[in-house]
């Protein structure tokens, strides 16, 4: 019997904020240990929540790329439960009333584009952070208030590779509205996923687990892969499933038990009785919708419908937000697209590696490689002196000096360029002869002579057609 596989994912976000969802301490990551918190974030006695309003901005733009419908209430409830990350014992999110509902996103697969539901996207607050010991646990407060989307999506995930692609997509798309950093190495993304098997053709779901806080594309994939094959492989032995909560293991590559669940639990919800409901302005709302920007997808279609991009150089500019709008930066000075794509793609990324620098570090100006693009198709410099001239335009140097200091600049003037051909003829009687004889080699020494009489400065192209128009004269 095969199994189909069942797959929904839940996607925290933080917001990128300068301040917390109901305080006034700051966003930060990597500072000294509660020091970014303050009585509100722990729930002292006789402190009052007021809401971000640049929080509700980003859940607008989020929920809006999402295709989302958004409610101009906003409401806030309490999720009651005791946990040592959560200060107050309660946690302010919005079960009932959600920011946006009804949304999808369009993944790419195997199969053609694919539609992936999203039942909600809500706004709530982050929890604290725990660090486990061996002889206790310590607990940091910085994180706890910090402003949060919650994305839910349908179980409409049918593989690894679907989840994979669909988070990256979320991923992606956050990251160009401006809404989150989506650092999953430092936690401000995080997924669980709830996975599930059933025969194929059975439309009603089989028990699910959950699998918490995967913290990198790959290792949904992974994890999912690995659950597939372990409930399979229970199911196929006549064993159940059971409902539990699971952790993906780097080491081991697989998935470890945390915890069971017997049922729902209840948190006894409840509207947040310290915030009011809030009517949102309609205009305010519209203008927020109509200044997304630029969205991958679009950039994208751009670029193939426009420039004449391939798909994959497309989908690879597309994928790092930095790289895109470098390229983008350089089309301004030149029209050469796909060359300036090769170059943006191949030679810049290899640059930067052999730098050791991530592409917000790049210190390659646009303009003076837009210039450089524009002198290799003018053949004012040949593809092999442009890999000398980027090398210095890598260091901060304008390409036009540096063609001069080096003596690049190449010959393309006819008449020029005949004079020194005419002297190489001489000098080579027996080439002449070669290539009266059918020996079609006997062109490449001769260019070769020429490129060492100019100084490298010949224009290649050109160099080899006047020698042949000559060799016929002869």
């Amino acid at each position: 019997m095969s199994f189909e596989t069942v797959i929904g994912i839940e996607i925290h976000c933080e917001l990128k904020t300068k301040t917390k969802m109901f305080s006034s301490a700051p966003v930060a990551f990597g500072e000294a240990a509660n020091t970014c918190v303050n009585e509100v974030d722990l729930g002292h006695p006789g402190t009052l929540p007021a809401v971000n309003k640049k929080a509700i901005e980003l859940a607008i733009r989020a929920a809006t790329a999402l295709h989302c419908e958004i409610d101009p209430v906003v409401k806030f409830d309490r999720k009651n439960y005791y946990y040592s990350d959560l200060p107050k014992g309660f946690q302010i999110t919005q079960q009932f009333h959600p920011i946006g509902s009804g949304g999808f996103v369009e993944i790419d697969t195997d199969n053609g584009p694919k539609k992936i539901r999203v039942n909600r996207i809500h706004m709530e607050e982050d929890t604290a952070k725990q660090f486990h010991l061996s002889n206790g646990t310590m607990i940091d407060f910085n994180r706890a208030g910090t402003p949060l989307v919650e994305i839910v999506s349908e179980a409409d995930m049918r593989s690894g590779k679907e989840a994979a692609a669909y988070v990256e997509k979320l991923r992606t798309m956050l990251y160009y509205l401006g809404v989150s950093d989506v650092r999953m190495e430092e936690g401000s993304m995080r997924c669980d996923v709830n996975i599930s098997l059933r025969p194929y053709g059975y439309e009603s779901y089989g028990t699910k687990t959950e699998i918490k806080n995967l913290n990198s594309i790959s290792n949904v994939q992974k994890a999912i892969e690995f659950e597939m094959a372990r409930q399979s492989d229970l199911l196929l032995h006549g064993q159940t499933i059971t409902q539990e909560t699971r952790r993906y293991d780097e080491a081991s590559r697989g998935t470890i038990s945390m915890r069971k669940k017997e049922g729902d639990v209840d948190y006894k919800y409840f509207p947040e009785p310290n915030i009011f409901p809030i009517r949102l302005d309609d205009a305010w709302i519209k203008s927020i919708q109509e200044n997304l920007g630029e969205l991958p997808q679009q950039r994208k279609v751009r670029y193939i419908q426009q420039y004449g991009l391939m798909e994959r150089d497309a989908d690879v500019l597309v994928a790092v937000k930095e790289l895109s709008d470098f390229y983008d930066e350089v089309c301004k000075y030149c029209k050469e697209y796909k060359l300036i794509a090769n170059w943006t793609i191949t030679e810049l990324n290899a640059a930067l590696n052999k730098r050791n620098l991530t592409i917000q570090e790049n210190p390659c100006d646009p303009k003076y490689l837009g210039d450089m693009i524009n002198m290799i198709k003018k053949q004012e410099i040949s593809g092999k002196q442009a890999k000398i001239v980027f090398e210095e335009i890598m260091n901060g140097k304008d390409p036009q000096k540096v063609v001069e200091e080096k003596g690049m600049k190449q010959m393309s003037d006819s008449s020029a360029l005949l004079k020194i051909i005419n002297e190489v003829l001489n000098n080579n009687p027996q080439s002449i002869e070669d290539f009266k004889n059918g020996k079609d080699r006997a062109v490449g020494f001769l260019v070769g002579q020429v490129m060492k009489a100019s100084k490298g400065q010949a224009n290649p192209a050109l160099t080899n057609r006047l020698i042949q128009e000559e060799l016929k004269k002869r």
